[in-house]
């Protein structure tokens, strides 16, 4: 009982921080540490929450000083079982939903500025790439259609 909380806790840190750094944008993933990384997404909400009940038994069947500790310790557990559930990259990168516009004349774009084009009837709209690599998706209307851009 006296490693449990201390392993919990790297067990914990582990499924919540690792698929994060392996999956962030803008970063080259390996086959092997993408696949790791997407298997512990599935097992995490399930290792998560194990870690933290075997931190709150070792806290409980503690005494004086050390339950204090393993308590503050698996509360932190419980915090991460918690954060693991959320998908940061969804918040980050969250579509754009109402996109503005501004004429052609308007815009100051370089030369060699990639835009991903859509011409329906007589609309057209043009979406920087540089703007969507950040958000991914755009979410639009052009001449009562709904469209998404992505790149």
């Amino acid at each position: 009982m006296r490693w449990v909380v201390a392993v919990s806790f790297v067990v914990a840190a582990f499924c919540t921080a690792y698929p994060m750094y392996v999956i962030r944008p803008f970063r080259a993933q390996g086959a092997g540490e993408l696949a790791l990384a997407l298997g512990v997404l599935q097992l995490r909400p399930w290792i998560t929450v194990a870690c933290a009940l075997a931190a709150i038994v070792a806290a409980w069947r503690s005494t004086g000083k050390q339950r204090i500790w393993r308590a503050g310790g698996a509360l932190l557990i419980c915090v991460l079982a918690v954060v693991s559930r959320v998908n940061v990259f969804e918040r980050m990168f969250h579509p754009v939903e109402q996109p503005s516009f501004t004429s052609a004349s308007d815009m100051r774009l370089d030369g060699d500025e990639k835009v991903v084009a859509v011409r329906i009837g007589d609309a057209a709209r043009a979406y920087p790439v540089r703007s969507i690599s950040y958000h991914h998706i755009v979410n639009d209307t052009v001449e009562s259609r709904a469209i998404v851009a992505t790149y």
